[in-house]
């Protein structure tokens, strides 16, 4: 290859990632298939590394609290059962995802408008309701968690704001969500940079009470993450309301329409089971490692799983730019470039994952040293943050086939994968080791990797099967 060729091709590449970072409307059932993937993914990428970023942020900040153990149990702890809550939110945006890219691969925005404004009723209804009841039972939640008494006692309040703050969770995701589907991934992405940066801000001054603002420690944090989380679903609404994009939101379609509602939803549940599935099984291993290790052992696992979550979501992004570009296409009668896409995006998640599992395997001890100093707690994070990390590459191509089917509408499939391989194998195959061979917490860490490593072979059969080609949406 000539030095211009090279020159070219980067120059091409660059214009793309500017051109991805402003947005604007863009037709991806045409042209090239990387050009595409590149704008999509680019701030789907950045958009889900800052939603990693708020776990991470608040560990940092709270794991240097006096007690730190307690605090870092907590927040783990906590973000474990809000796990539920993102469960609802992911896969109410995945049913908004796969209708909004169908309509636009159609050709019809204003049906994908009406669709979107529907999903955020149903999301309101039912994230009023767990808001709530989170709010009310946070101390009941925290010993169902096996957690201390005394961790209840000092991190009940975390856990209140944290859970009370569960309806912008869900509409954070879900009107990214309606975005991706119309292709409009830069303001999704924008929406998460303006709520991580304020979350970045208020952290440490409302846990350390720097300036004006009180010190408020673990109740800081929490308060913190939802004014954020806030503050980008305001800035979600403006732009749904006034973009000049794919997709504009008017007050009409908001009028009650249950056949699209009803439409939305049996697209959603079984995404949200899916997801449900999937997050309880990670309930499952975080109360087994709570109950087989001790407090330090869940502290430990708890900030190796927020390094694996902080790099899983950008990942995670990637895998979102096939769900949208399967639904455009599809909608647009091409489902072999819907196939070709998702395979294009499969080799560079599992490139990226690849470098991910290098690190996590040579730079583990580094990693959970910033986040905490003390000895058992760290041992127990590096050995966890390895085992987990060994995985990583099927972590990545499975993710791809999963929101690919996910993207199709198709969501009937991956929920029966997530089924089969975390409840009916993971769960078991970490109680077999964690307390039949007295493996402890070290076998929790094993059935991770193992199991995902299966779901991601049995994902891709599916996917190479086809019949998601065949899905009315």
């Amino acid at each position: 290859m000539s030095r211009q060729t090279k020159t070219n091709k980067l120059t091409y590449f660059f214009s793309l990632v500017r051109q991805s970072l402003k947005g604007g409307e863009h037709d991806y059932t045409q042209g090239s298939i990387r050009g595409a993937i590149v704008l999509l993914a680019i701030p789907m990428i950045l958009e889900l590394s800052l939603e990693s970023v708020f776990a991470v942020v608040d560990m940092y900040f709270v794991s240097h609290l006096p007690d730190n153990e307690i605090a870092i149990a907590t927040v783990g702890l906590t973000e474990s059962v809000i796990a539920i809550i993102y469960t609802l939110a992911i896969g109410l945006s995945t049913g908004a995802t796969a209708v909004v890219a169908r309509r636009i691969g159609e050709k019809n925005p204003e049906a994908a408008a009406h669709a979107g404004a529907q999903s955020i009723l149903l999301a309101v209804a039912a994230a009023v309701l767990l808001s709530i009841t989170g709010a009310i039972f946070a101390p009941e939640i925290l010993r169902l968690m096996k957690a201390e008494e005394r961790v209840v006692q000092e991190g009940a309040v975390f856990t209140r704001i944290m859970l009370g703050g569960s309806t912008v969770i869900v509409l954070l995701f879900l009107i990214n969500g309606i975005f991706r589907g119309a292709g409009d991934a830069a303001i999704a992405m924008r929406s998460l940079w303006l709520a991580s940066i304020i979350n970045i801000f208020l952290c440490p001054m409302l846990i350390n009470g720097y300036g004006p603002f009180p010190e408020l420690g673990l109740k800081g944090a929490a308060i913190a993450t939802t004014i954020g989380r806030g503050a980008g679903v305001v800035y979600q609404c403006y732009y749904l309301f006034h973009s000049k994009g794919n997709i504009r939101i008017k007050w009409p379609h908001f009028k009650w329409d249950f056949p699209v509602i009803k439409h939305v939803y049996e697209v959603a549940w079984p995404a949200t089971l899916q997801f449900f599935i999937q997050s309880g099984s990670w309930i499952v291993l975080a109360w087994l490692v709570s109950d087989t290790g001790s407090t330090n052992a869940s502290a430990g696992y708890q900030v190796a799983i927020r390094n694996v979550v902080f790099f899983i979501l950008p990942a995670w992004g990637l895998s979102n730019a096939a769900a949208t570009l399967v639904g455009q296409n599809l909608g647009a009668k091409q489902p072999d470039r819907a196939e070709k896409s998702v395979l294009l995006t499969t080799k560079y998640n599992a490139l990226f994952m690849a470098g991910v599992m290098l690190l996590f395997l040579l730079f583990a001890s580094p990693i959970i040293s910033i986040f905490t100093n003390n000895p058992e707690v760290h041992a127990y994070g590096v050995l966890s943050l390895q085992i987990i990390g060994s995985g990583y590459i099927f972590y990545g191509i499975g993710m791809v086939m999963i929101q690919a089917l996910n993207g199709a509408g198709d969501t009937r499939t991956p929920t029966w994968i997530n089924f089969f391989g975390f409840w009916l194998f993971q769960i078991p195959f970490a109680f077999l080791l964690a307390k039949v061979f007295k493996l402890g917490p070290l076998g929790a860490f094993i059935a991770i990797p193992v199991a995902e490593t299966v779901m991601a072979l049995v994902a891709y059969y599916y996917f190479r099967k086809g019949k998601w080609k065949q899905v009315a949406v």
